[in-house]
C-alpha cells in the first residue's frame, strides 16, 4: 500500500472501532496528539480519542476532503461528522448528549515510517463542535464534573 491508502485504511479502521487495528496502525513509539486540547496519546491511550468519539457519536464519520501527500508526511481536510447520542469526555468533566448533529471542519497531518503512523496531529475546530452542539455559550454549565 502507498502512503495515502495506509491513512485511508487507518481512518476506516477508526470508524469500525476496531481497537487492536487502530493500535496496530502505529509504530511502537508513535503518538495522537488532539490540538484543539493540546492532549498526547501514546501505547494503548492512543485509542482513547476515537473510542471518546465513538462513544459521544455512534454514527461518527470522518468525511475525507482532500489528502495530501509528500514522502512520508500525509495532510488529510476532512470534517468530523456525528449526532452526539452519547457522553463525550472533555476537559473537566462528562458532554451529557444533546442530540445535534456536529459536521466540524479538520485537519490531520500524519508521519508515517515504514507503514506505520509515528505522529498524528489531529487538528478539529473545538469551537465549532462545542457550538454545534449548542453548548459553546454556556460551556461550564453544560459540563458535568467528574466525580
Amino acid at each position: 500500500m502507498n502512503n495515502e491508502q495506509i491513512i485511508r485504511k487507518a481512518y476506516q479502521v477508526a470508524e469500525d472501532k476496531d481497537i487492536e487495528g487502530w493500535l496496530g496502525a502505529f509504530t511502537e513509539d508513535g503518538t495522537f496528539t488532539d490540538e484543539s486540547i493540546g492532549e498526547t496519546y501514546r501505547g494503548r491511550d492512543l485509542y482513547f480519542p476515537v473510542e471518546n468519539y465513538g462513544r459521544a457519536f455512534p454514527d461518527m464519520h470522518r468525511e475525507l476532503y482532500q489528502l495530501y501527500v509528500s514522502g512520508d508526511i500525509v495532510v488529510v481536510q476532512l470534517a468530523l461528522q456525528g449526532t452526539h447520542d452519547g457522553p463525550l469526555s472533555v476537559a473537566g468533566g462528562t458532554l451529557d448528549p444533546t442530540g445535534n448533529r456536529m459536521d466540524a471542519p479538520c485537519c490531520d497531518v500524519f508521519e508515517l515510517v515504514e507503514g506505520k503512523i509515528k505522529r498524528f496531529d489531529c487538528y478539529p475546530s473545538g469551537s465549532v463542535i462545542l457550538a454545534q452542539l449548542g453548548v459553546l455559550g454556556a460551556l461550564e454549565a453544560a459540563v458535568r464534573p467528574d466525580n
